[in-house]
């Protein structure tokens, strides 16, 4: 298990999408070992890489780790990206976790029934207005820096970068009222590793579709 990090996972973003994102953001290269059917979750299972019984998994510096929030910790700090002290730390995982909330919402919009889905988008965007933007463009105006914590790169702004970006996804105009945000998407996409990561090619997934529904709840389910 030595060499690049291994991220087992199904072809898509899901929750180890934040995990793609940091390593990217690091510059780091990684490999991906795509769950295709319920055989390979369950022979992940049954040889004991799984620690919980579920993914996602991350081969790394000769661990197998589960847990993304434990493997998100562990990639920022490795890579510097989880800011200088404490106070930064404790800052940074309040912004990330406020960034996971929202972003649970959006990720399982597609898995909503139909007769639902309208209702649910109309949470997404009021939440997403209403709750956890207003917060992240008062942090920004208020300090007057580049980026959120500490004047310094860290796990929170790819966090929050990636958030935004799948926020307009979902509904394009999303940040017209928010520009600091919008300046702090700008500038964050622009950074070497990241824009990278954006190029078409990259191992960024798409958003999911309806159609890939039927296939994730066989392997899952």
């Amino acid at each position: 298990m030595s060499g690049k990090a291994k991220l087992h996972y199904f072809n898509g973003r899901g929750r180890i999408f934040f995990l793609r994102w940091l390593l990217a953001a690091a510059g780091v290269e990684f490999e991906e070992c795509f769950l295709e059917t319920k055989d390979d979750l369950v022979k992940l299972q049954k040889d004991g890489s799984l620690l919980f019984q579920q993914v996602p998994m991350v081969e790394i510096d000769g661990m197998k780790m589960v847990q993304t929030r434990a493997i998100s910790n562990y990639i920022a700090t490795k890579y510097n990206l989880y800011g200088k002290d404490l106070k930064e730390r404790a800052l940074i995982d309040m912004y990330v976790e406020a960034v996971i909330d929202l972003n649970e919402l959006l990720m399982t919009h597609t898995f909503q029934p139909a007769d639902k889905k309208e209702q649910h988008f109309a949470t997404i965007v009021d939440k997403a207005t209403n709750r956890y933007f207003p917060v992240y463009e008062k942090v920004l105006k208020d300090h007057g820096q580049d980026f959120l914590v500490g004047n310094r790169f860290s796990r929170a702004d790819v966090q929050l970068l990636e958030t935004l970006l799948m926020a307009e996804e979902c509904k394009p105009d999303i940040l017209a009222n928010f520009p600091h945000l919008q300046s702090f998407k700008a500038r964050i996409s622009n950074i070497p590793t990241i824009k990278k990561f954006l190029q078409p090619g990259s191992q960024r997934k798409p958003p999911l579709q309806e159609k890939d529904v039927p296939k994730l709840m066989k392997i899952f389910h």
